[in-house]
């Protein structure tokens, strides 16, 4: 009996254990799944919050390691680098004014070669009578000589050629020549800017608008600077704010500085003192006066341009007031120029477009109106076309 018990016991006890092995086993089934489910989450937040721990405390700095590359410090070195160089490479040496004419006489040639050869076609013909004689006047004329010039030319030909029997081309050539060198004159053309008694020589701008003077003020700085001179621009147009803009533009690119007013139609007469001031403080060679463009028949703005000569001679003498005319308005450059010669006392001439449309009689008829020499004359529109004018260039330019 005893003996059965115990087997039962034994096999009742071995199936507990058996049992407790199942529990245990599917329990460990149980949690290794649980574990295997859960860790992959745990290991996603783990990823994806360890990183954003570290941006917060490591990714402010790489935003601030480009301004350490670009190293704050060098940066105005790279800064200012630019503006050194530039100023280095962007002002211009610009060429000396000696020899300009004689360099530009083929642009010159081909807009007035027509003039030339017309006259020249009229003295080589056999018979020189009296129609011959009117058509050479009618040519003149229309080159802006004027009329009573022409006629005076015309006559004296007509006597030369007379008395001396001139016929062949080279002598017909030389004879008309001779002529045009006779009435443009043998006036002193030089500029006077010069300084003089340690005061730099002034120079006076004057001419109505569209004529090109504030680009003729621009040009001039860079032929005295070409020539060794040192300048100053006064922007006295105080009417418009470009041509203030434009005649400083000029300066910079050759160094020069400018005086202008710091606000739209402020007084020109202040503004052109306060140049010619700076210009003795400074000890320049030369200042050159851009005034405001005016119609010769505005009274009160021819006034003005009195005044601001006044004013400006209360600080230095002006050495030259120089009237730029279009030399394609012909006959109606005359009219202006006689009412500024009567403002300003005019004291040289400068004739702009002369490579284009004009016709170069204009250069005889405004020096025998005024009785004031061409002294410049614009070839172009490059910066450097502007040239003293020297007559037998221009004389050899016509005839060819």
């Amino acid at each position: 009996m005893y003996g059965a018990a115990a087997r039962i016991w034994e096999t009742g006890g071995l199936m507990e254990y058996v049992i407790l092995i199942i529990v245990i086993a599917v329990l460990a089934v149980v949690t290794g799944g649980w574990l295997l489910f859960l860790r992959p989450r745990r290991g996603r937040h783990a990823v994806s919050s360890a990183p954003a721990a570290p941006p917060v405390l490591t990714e402010p700095r790489p935003p601030a390691a480009p301004p350490q590359r670009e190293e704050p410090a060098e940066a105005p070195a790279e800064a200012g680098e630019p503006q050194t160089t530039a100023a280095v490479i962007e002002v211009e040496r610009p060429p000396p004014s000696a020899g300009r004419m004689v360099r530009l006489r083929s642009r010159l040639a081909r807009s007035q070669s027509s003039v030339g050869s017309a006259l020249l076609n009229l003295l080589s013909r056999d018979k020189l009578d009296d129609d011959t004689w009117d058509e050479m006047e009618e040519v003149l004329i229309t080159a802006d000589v004027g009329v009573v010039p022409a006629r005076l030319m015309v006559e004296d030909l007509r006597t030369k050629v007379k008395v001396l029997g001139v016929r062949g081309p080279a002598e017909v050539r030389e004879l008309l020549r001779n002529e045009l060198l006779t009435q443009l004159g043998d006036e002193d053309r030089s500029l006077h800017t010069a300084p003089h008694g340690g005061l730099p020589a002034v120079v006076l701008m004057v001419g109505v608008n569209g004529t090109g003077k504030t680009t003729t003020c621009g040009k001039l700085a860079r032929a005295l600077i070409g020539d060794g001179q040192t300048v100053l621009l006064g922007a006295a147009d105080t009417f418009r704010a470009a041509a203030a803009d434009q005649l400083q533009t000029w300066g910079e690119r050759v160094g020069a500085k400018t005086v202008r007013a710091d606000r739209e139609g402020a007084d020109p007469a202040s503004v052109a003192f306060e140049a010619v001031a700076e210009g003795i403080e400074g000890g320049v060679d030369a200042v050159i006066i851009d005034t405001a463009g005016r119609l010769h028949t505005k009274v009160g703005l021819m006034d003005e341009l009195g005044k601001v000569k006044r004013v400006v001679e209360k600080k230095a003498p002006v050495d030259e007031v120089l009237l730029v005319l279009d030399a394609t308005t012909g006959q109606n450059g005359l009219r202006q120029a006689r009412v500024f010669a009567e403002v300003v006392d005019v004291t040289g001439i400068v004739l702009t477009k002369l490579d284009g449309t004009a016709r170069g009689g204009i250069v005889i008829a405004v020096q025998r109106e005024l009785g004031v020499p061409v002294k410049l004359v614009g070839l172009g529109e490059g910066p450097d076309d502007l040239a003293p004018f020297d007559p037998a260039a221009f004389v050899d330019a016509i005839v060819g």
